[in-house]
């Protein structure tokens, strides 16, 4: 099974010099992967699939639900765990209370019409389900930006954003948490000038070859060196949310 191809639109498993960014992405799976146990569950935004596989460990069910035909047909072959399903996240094809669970992780920073999605997705799940969130945390992913960096993404948000948005559509929000660098990469942020993450980017941005150190100190990044913190939630590097549909009355 080939990989898909490394774009910057979405993080790939398996290539070292892109393993700093599955990490930070895999931690957010690994630390909500309990909410998911015995559910039904829906990733919106699957991408390449890993997440969902993941999921796959412990839900009942789970639909992957994408709209890159490429993505939808490498998710088919590679995990066949994953109910496969190509559609658009402005019109979710399931019925009005069918799924128990939603993840939509990096995915909302891409989205033109992020408020539509997010009634989409309280209108799929039964009263009391949950929707569980992350996106890059705008006031560190983009600072002092009208614009984000990453061409990518379409609107960035911070915490207070996220949570206006969420409380609009009609959620309840449970908790609000972020990602930080653990000791581990707080040492790798000193070692490299500041910020591993600005090391990275320069030389990307330059098209310099990474020194040979970096590209180890990289491709050792484990999803264990970074941590999901209530406090300072303005300083994470991504949000993460755990919002809840209410019961009906």
């Amino acid at each position: 099974m080939d990989p898909l191809p490394l774009t910057g639109e979405r993080t790939v498993p398996g290539i070292p010099e892109e393993n700093y960014w599955f990490r930070r992405h895999e931690i957010v799976y690994a630390r909500l992967l309990e909410r998911c146990a015995g559910r039904v569950v829906l990733e919106a935004g699957s991408g390449e699939g890993y997440g969902a596989n993941m999921i796959a460990d412990v839900a009942a069910r789970v639909i992957g639900l994408d709209y890159d035909t490429g993505a939808v047909e490498h998710v088919r072959a590679a995990y066949p765990r994953v109910e496969m399903i190509q559609g658009n996240l402005a019109a979710l094809p399931f019925e009005d209370g069918s799924i128990d669970v939603v993840v939509n992780f990096q995915v909302i920073e891409h989205l033109w019409d992020q408020a539509q999605f997010l009634r989409e997705c309280l209108r799929v799940l039964r009263p009391g389900g949950t929707l569980l969130i992350s996106t890059p945390n705008r006031i560190t992913f983009s600072p002092g930006r009208d614009t984000p960096l990453n061409p990518f993404h379409t609107r960035e948000l911070n915490a207070a954003e996220l949570s206006e948005l969420l409380e609009q559509a009609g959620f309840r929000v449970e908790l609000m948490t972020g990602v930080h660098h653990g000791p581990e990469l707080v040492a790798l942020d000193a070692k490299w000038g500041g910020s591993i993450i600005d090391a990275q980017i320069q030389r990307a941005l330059a098209g310099e070859p990474w020194p040979a150190e970096l590209a180890a100190d990289v491709a050792a990044v484990r999803t264990e060196d970074f941590t999901l913190r209530t406090d300072d939630i303005d300083a994470s590097l991504d949000l993460v949310a755990v919002a809840v549909k209410p019961e009906a009355r």
